[in-house]
């Protein structure tokens, strides 16, 4: 598990791009029959993946954590954005096709994660936030996460908004998740940007065509940076951070929310015209 620290807006400021990628690009989130994790110290938020291929893979538990097991103290999202997938926890199975949820709240055991088809590999992305109390173990397909169009043709972002854990769907603890998924030719997400002082918020960029690229956008909104993204990686979006992107060709992204807002509209926008 890598470890991530705060980081100060007047510093990020001088940051250079091997600095700024150091720090709030996440490169490997997903590898084969292996999880890997990132741990940040925004919120105490947790990003992973797993690619189970030839084998089931066991949730296991960190030294950083000091736990005895890893949702000792903690809730788990889990969306998987690949082959049929099988999530096993307190001895129940859960069957997950792509765009489909798990929510795995505090106190449960035995996780594990397998492929239904070792040649369609699952791809499960996973993000965790401490949790002071049980929430229900449920899933969510795809079809009941309260889609929301939004955008347009005529400003390159018409996308289609999945929230899957929140207010008003899955109940947690603090975790908000779910996922936008953008229409051929468009290509811009989050416009108009926004920032929400009150909780971070973790960017998983998938469906990106091979040799294609997302510029993410980061930073103060008057003091922007921007960040290329591949395939199969992750932005850690700090509070203060606006956090908005540009593909060069349409993509798909799972963003997941800690703090101490549990309000899935709670953003301060900022005008296009506001922006440098």
């Amino acid at each position: 598990m890598q470890t991530r620290y705060a980081h100060h807006p007047d510093d990020v400021r001088h940051y250079d791009t091997d600095r700024l990628r150091e720090q709030f690009l996440v490169e490997n989130v997903i590898a084969d029959d292996q999880i890997q994790f990132t741990y940040s110290h925004y919120d105490r938020f947790i990003v992973g993946g797993v690619k189970p291929v030839s084998q089931e893979i066991s949730l296991p538990t960190y030294d950083e954590l000091r736990a005895n097991y890893f949702l000792e103290r903690r809730e788990l999202g889990i969306i998987n954005v690949g082959g049929p997938g099988i999530v096993s926890a307190n001895e129940e199975r859960y069957e997950l096709s792509k765009y489909e949820a798990l929510y795995l709240g505090k106190g449960t055991m035995n996780v594990t994660f397998a492929s239904a088809d070792p040649a369609q590999p699952a791809v499960f992305y996973l993000a965790s936030t401490p949790a002071h109390r049980i929430c229900p173990n449920a899933k969510l397909t795809k079809e009941g996460a309260s889609p929301v169009n939004a955008g347009s043709k005529e400003t390159a972002n018409e996308r289609t908004i999945y929230k899957y854990i929140h207010a008003e769907g899955l109940e947690s603890c603090q975790l908000v998740m779910g996922l936008t998924i953008l229409s051929t030719g468009s290509i811009w997400n989050t416009i108009p940007a926004h920032v929400h002082d009150r909780r971070m918020e973790a960017y998983f960029y998938f469906d990106v065509p091979e040799n294609q690229r997302v510029f993410h956008f980061m930073g103060e909104p008057q003091q922007t940076r921007h960040l290329l993204v591949n395939n199969y990686q992750a932005i850690l979006s700090p509070p203060w951070s606006i956090h908005s992107g540009a593909g060069t060709s349409n993509y798909s992204f799972i963003w997941a929310m800690a703090g101490e807002n549990y309000t899935y509209t709670d953003m301060d926008l900022v005008d296009l015209k506001n922006l440098k």
